[in-house]
């Protein structure tokens, strides 16, 4: 099993402080579906049906976004059943980093359930050390083959951001740090017109920190090997429909 990529001291650490683990074994019955089924099913309580590779978990979470957009969710893996299948332990699929903003689930938007997803939400999907080793973690420890950074539509934390840093206005508190982590995307939007550059800048932000997560030092090797994705994607309020930009894995 890909438990196997980070043997021995780290994940036996993580572990011991968290209390999170990998695969295990169950009497819960099973309504298992693969990846590349096309029909949406119940995954149902069993290790043995998580997609390893990055296509298959890929596939998974765009299945789940295409029954999200058609309005058909079956919202997997949310009975009593699986929960107790995850209590003592787990093994998503998939990282998501995404915006906190209360339109983007990503447990819904994916129609995913119970033990599916890491999932992160800062503003603006910004990363810091402390975000960055969350999205690490499960790619690090338990071989979770897919991160996807979410942008959105309409993003109030970009919005504001753009805003602050075209008119050289601090926003309040804290808040700046967000716009000083979007300064990148901001000076490379800048440097084109846009109809729309607010939502240009979120577009750049979002493949911006997906290239960063890509080629950082921990997860570079296992992009290398195969063994992890890192996808950048747009999600519509409108629509529903989340857009890949870049990084889609193949089969």
């Amino acid at each position: 099993m890909r438990r196997s990529i980070l043997a021995g001291g780290l994940v036996a650490t993580v572990a011991a402080l968290s209390g999170c683990s990998s695969d295990a074994d169950s009497t819960t019955t099973q309504n298992a579906a693969k990846a590349s089924s096309p029909s949406p099913t119940v995954h149902g309580g069993s290790s043995d049906d998580r997609p390893d590779a990055p296509w298959a978990a890929f596939a998974r979470l765009m299945e789940g976004n295409k029954r999200w957009v058609d309005g058909k969710p079956t919202h997997p893996d949310r009975d009593p059943s699986r929960r107790q299948f995850v209590a003592e332990e787990q093994d998503p699929y998939g990282v998501i980093l995404s915006c906190i903003d209360s339109r983007v689930p990503p447990e819904l938007l994916f129609d995913t359930g119970l033990g599916d997803l890491f999932v992160m939400r800062t503003g603006g999907q910004v990363v810091g050390p402390v975000v960055t080793g969350s999205v690490e973690y499960g790619p690090m420890t338990s071989g979770t083959p897919l991160i996807v950074v979410l942008g959105h539509q309409r993003c109030g934390a970009v919005k504001a951001a753009y805003k602050a840093l075209k008119d050289n206005k601090p926003l309040p508190g804290n808040l700046q740090s967000i716009a000083e982590a979007l300064r990148p995307a901001y000076e490379e939007t800048a440097k084109a017109k846009h109809a729309d550059p607010v939502d240009a800048m979120i577009r750049v932000h979002t493949k911006q920190t997906s290239a960063a997560l890509r080629s950082n030092a921990d997860l570079a090797p296992l992009v290398k090997k195969g063994d992890l994705a890192v996808v950048s994607a747009y999600y519509s309020l409108d629509t529903g429909r989340v857009e890949v930009l870049t990084g889609a894995p193949s089969a």
